[in-house]
């Protein structure tokens, strides 16, 4: 076992360990670690929806019931117009980074490149709930919202697109 294994089992609330290992995971990634990082993610994310259907213990749906339930939950925890417009940038930026950390050879020009996108994107998330929004990342209370966000972002993306092309 580990070192880093035998300090998180010592983490007696789940939900905390499983918020400290998907941070760890982003950390691991930025540091060139890519299957210790997603290896930590999962082991977080995993921990976060064992503690979110804990949580909700009459939830008895299937996989569309609890994407909605994931939707419906980033949208509440997403209604300042500045959060969401740092989100529709960062996001994007973030899953760019995220495939560049994963796909470049670390410690290469794109590799560097992909981290700072990455970096850069989480900062105008944590700026948009920070300063705006006032809360903490929908992830920490639901874990599919890592997915949910940006499916969300391009949802509104879209509509917003629409609504322009309707105007015009």
């Amino acid at each position: 076992m580990s070192l880093l294994q035998t300090a998180l089992g010592g983490i007696a609330d789940r939900k905390v360990r499983g918020q400290v290992l998907a941070g760890a995971g982003m950390l691991s990634l930025l540091a060139g670690n890519k299957v210790t990082a997603l290896g930590l993610f999962a082991g977080g994310l995993r921990d976060l929806e064992a503690e979110w259907r804990a949580a909700h213990p009459d939830f008895q749906g299937d996989m569309t019931a609890r994407w909605q339930k994931a939707i419906e939950f980033y949208e509440a925890t997403h209604k300042d117009e500045k959060n969401r417009m740092l989100h529709t940038v960062g996001i994007p930026i973030i899953v760019g980074g995220t495939t560049g950390l994963i796909a470049f050879p670390r410690y290469s020009p794109p590799w560097f490149l992909s981290a700072g996108a990455f970096s850069f994107g989480w900062m105008l998330n944590f700026i948009g709930h920070g300063i705006f929004e006032k809360n903490r990342p929908a992830f920490a209370d639901d874990p599919l919202s890592f997915v949910a966000g940006p499916a969300w972002d391009l949802m509104n993306l879209k509509s917003f697109l629409v609504r322009k092309n309707a105007e015009a």
